[in-house]
């Protein structure tokens, strides 16, 4: 072999590769990133709305705790002595002269008490939104929540429709036309306990979606 043969064949070893050459590797790097930018991508925009639903669970247990709250106040001091001529003889009006709004009182004061030890759950939530365990904690109690709820204003709503309407049949008369400020302080204690239970099922939605795969 000649010296320009062999010039000629180091030339082509030690040149540098083609422009078309370059433009592959670059569309092969390209392919290569561009599946795992999607994937990081979807990891932002899941992980962006699942904070935003963390952030609203975080302003419905606020509320739910100021409807559970002022449910079970105003039912627990509900109370009211029609006057009358002598101390001697008066008839009065209270919560814990019915069974049921003693469970409607214990019901909704548990399920504030629970609101507010959830809260720092829900915080958690909120900064880390992927979390599994704290979420499903906070699925599986307020399922539990909804059930007590809902049993305790539906147990007291039905005292309060025969306080309201009585019953003829039973021979059970109306009595909200004597106690009307008991009246109203029981059923105002029923709508909010209404509304808790409707945010709780709320709660149950949502962290039912942040819990689910996409």
């Amino acid at each position: 072999m000649t010296n320009g043969e062999e010039s000629a064949t180091k030339a082509d070893v030690e040149a540098p590769p083609s422009t078309e050459s370059r433009g592959k590797a670059a569309l092969a790097t390209t392919a290569v990133a561009a599946p795992a930018a999607a994937v990081v991508a979807a990891k932002k925009m899941r992980g962006g709305w699942k904070r935003g639903l963390a952030i609203f669970d975080f302003i419905l247990r606020l509320a739910a705790i100021a409807s559970t709250l002022a449910a079970a106040t105003a039912m627990g001091t509900s109370g009211e002595t029609l006057p009358f001529f002598t101390q001697f003889f008066q008839f009065q009006a209270s919560y814990n002269d019915l069974p049921a709004f003693t469970f409607f009182v214990v019901g909704n004061a548990i399920a504030s008490g629970y609101l507010v030890l959830s809260l720092p759950f829900s915080i958690v939530g909120i900064v880390r939104p992927t979390i599994v365990g704290a979420r499903f904690l906070l699925l599986i109690f307020d399922t539990v929540m909804v059930a007590l709820t809902t049993a305790s204003a539906a147990a007291a709503a039905a005292i309060v429709y025969l306080a309201h309407n009585g019953n003829s049949s039973a021979n059970w008369i109306a009595i909200c036309q004597q106690f009307n400020d008991f009246c109203q302080r029981i059923s105002g204690a029923v709508v909010a306990s209404f509304i808790a239970a409707g945010i709780f099922m709320l709660l149950v939605m949502m962290s039912a979606m942040i819990l689910r795969k996409p």
